[in-house]
This record gives structure tokens, sequence and C-alpha cells, in this order.
């Protein structure tokens, strides 16, 4: 029982350094990660199950040396934001693998990927045809960039010649009933004007509303709770 208390003791003192060492790191560590990013994560998430679940290893020791990978971590980042050599250095460039519908096998051989993912990589895009793609770039973080040629290009307003209103971002007013006052200051709109779109809209409350946006044109959205959460269509 003394060992059971230990682990979930550690574990939930590890769990608070690694929030701040997330914290520290930034968003980009727990997004798409490049190279580096990618050794430095499986590294803290080891030495943290190590730390959490050996009650033989120094707690401390642990914490200093998940705290130093995440300084590192952090040293890099910061390093690679002022420095163009270091950033190619440590998270790479990208590699041209198709160029005007010619595969470039130097950039296969380069990225170690063969024809066949290349193939799978553009069908999963949409393209079943290599004839269809300009050029295909693989990026720092292991994803495949495709540009059709201009005739296989989609259709847009422009090119059609239709004018839309920009819709600008929304904002979220209400978030599971609850009113987002910042966020109402920020599209300079009172309350009562969120109350009287609502009224008119047949909401006299918020105790309903799951989310309501208000969108660059002022206009609301809700969504409403789920009254019958228990029928929900599961996808299996």
């Amino acid at each position: 029982m003394s060992n059971l208390l230990n682990i979930i003791l550690r574990t939930i003192i590890v769990l608070i350094v690694l929030f701040f060492i997330a914290k520290m790191v930034g968003k980009k560590q727990i997004s798409q990660l490049n190279l580096f990013d990618y050794i430095v994560g499986i590294t803290i998430g080891s030495i943290a199950a190590d730390i959490s679940l050996d009650l033989e290893k120094d707690l401390l020791a642990g914490l200093l040396s998940l705290s130093l990978y995440g300084f590192i971590a952090y040293l890099i980042s910061y390093i690679t934001m002022k420095s163009i050599k270091a950033r190619r250095f440590f998270t790479g460039v990208p590699t041209v693998l198709v160029e005007k519908s010619k595969i470039i096998e130097s950039g296969l051989k380069k990225t170690k990927i063969d024809i066949n993912e290349l193939l799978a990589e553009a069908r999963i895009a949409g393209y079943f045809d290599l004839d269809e793609i300009d050029y295909a770039i693989m990026e720092i973080n292991g994803n495949i960039s495709f540009l059709p040629k201009e005739k296989n290009k989609p259709v847009t307003k422009k090119d059609m010649k239709l004018k839309s209103p920009d819709s600008g971002l929304t904002a979220n007013v209400i978030i599971d009933s609850k009113y987002m006052e910042n966020n109402m200051k920020a599209i300079n709109k009172s309350k009562r004007w969120l109350d009287h779109e609502l009224k008119v809209q047949g909401y006299n409350n918020y105790d309903n509303i799951l989310l309501a946006t208000v969108d660059n044109n002022y206009k609301v959205l809700v969504y409403k709770k789920d009254v019958n959460p228990d029928k929900n269509t599961v996808l299996e």
C-alpha cells in the first residue's frame, strides 16, 4: 500500500513538472513534430514514466533531468527562431519529391521513402495520377504537400468572378451555457444585444445552449445541448 501511494504521489509530481515544461517549450512541441522535437519528446516521456514507476530511482534527479531536457528544447527553439543556419541544422529543410511531374529520385532517397509510399500519399491527398501534380514537397514534420498543375486546381469563387463577404473570425460568446464576457467585449457588443438576438431565436436563457457564436456579420449561431445524449450515433 505504501508503494502504491508513493507511485501516485510521484506520478502527480511528474505530471505537474511536465505541464510546466510543456508550457515553457510552447505549442509546437505538442503539435506535429520535427526530428529534434520528436527526440526530445520521446526522451522526456521515457524519463517521466521511469521515475514515476521505479521507486528505486531518485525522484529529484529525475525531475532535474526532465527540467534540463525541457530547458534544452526551449533553448534550441529560441536559437532556431534567431538563426537560419541553426534552424536548418536542427529542424531540416523541405525536400522536393516531384518537380514538374518528374519524380526526383534523390529526394526519395534523402527522405527514405519509396515510390509506393509516395503514390499512397498522393492518393490520400486526392491525386490518383502523378501527372496531375506539379510539385510534391516533404515538409520538415514528415507531411507531404502537393501542388497540382494549373489545369487540375479546383475552381474558386475568384475564378468564377463571384463576390462573397469576408466571413472573418467567429467569436464564441456562450460556451457550455456560460456567458463569455471578454469575447463579447472584443466584438463590441453588449449582453443585452446578445440576449435580444437569442430571444428572437427562441432562447430565453443559456441553460440549453452548448455553444453560441457571432460571426463577422454579427450573425448569431446557436448549438443546442443534446437532450438525449444516450441516443447519439456511434461510429464503429
